[in-house]
């Protein structure tokens, strides 16, 4: 009898009780799309001196100006949208990061990543000038950020249209992670080879050094990087 009562008056709220779905608020990335193209618009305008996209894809190192800004702009883009689009996948915020509260705040998924997203980012490509300074080729180091800022600009403009898809169309998520690590992959080996094989010859010419550099500055951040982030 008792279980029926409760039965009943579960089923009772249930009718009477009117549930509210609260939708999710994603007008944080919208802004970070915008600025991100703007700083885009930005760089080809100003930097690039009127440059359509084309024209900056296929530019020659000797053509080219302002390549350090250009490739400041790029990496912090590349780095906010990546961790735009990464964020809503990250399971949790770890808890001794949580824990560490500034004016009564703490990380969300989206701080934590692009904290950390962008410490990696920063420490491959101090590691990656070192590299090259002590291999000897410190000069082709202009040359090869150069021709990665060409990467990492289409990379970066693929990203903002997985985060359209991401944040604002009803799609499964986990099928949808499983397509997108996909790509991601797959940009990652094409990357490989795009250094490898570049008529710029970007990397020290001797094989063992580019062996070096692939496994040592290329793929083990990466495994480093998805370790922090999802384990």
């Amino acid at each position: 009898m008792k279980a029926d009562f409760r039965k009943r008056i579960f089923l009772t709220f249930a009718k009477n009780y009117k549930l509210v779905r609260i939708t999710q608020q994603n007008d944080w990335v919208v802004f970070i799309l915008v600025g991100c193209i703007f700083l885009y618009i930005f760089m080809l305008l100003s930097l690039q001196r009127d440059s359509s996209v084309k024209e900056f894809l296929l530019q020659k190192f000797a053509d080219a100006s302002n390549n350090f800004l250009s490739w400041l702009i790029i990496s912090f883009v590349f780095v906010l949208v990546f961790s735009t689009f990464v964020s809503q996948y990250i399971p949790i915020v770890p808890k001794k990061i949580s824990d560490i509260q500034v004016l009564g705040f703490e990380l969300n998924k989206f701080g934590f990543t692009f904290i950390t997203v962008l410490g990696f980012y920063f420490i491959k490509n101090i590691l990656s000038y070192l590299f090259y300074a002590g291999t000897g080729t410190v000069k082709k180091w202009e040359i090869f950020y150069f021709t990665a800022s060409k990467f990492y600009f289409v990379f970066s403009v693929v990203l903002m249209i997985f985060c359209l898809i991401n944040y604002f169309y009803n799609i499964d998520k986990i099928i949808a992670f499983d397509f997108f690590a996909g790509v991601i992959l797959l940009f990652f080996v094409f990357k490989q080879m795009f250094y490898i094989f570049n008529k710029n010859n970007i990397l020290p010419q001797k094989w063992y050094y580019k062996f070096l550099y692939i496994c040592t500055l290329q793929i083990i951040p990466v495994l480093v990087l998805w370790k922090v982030l999802f384990f």
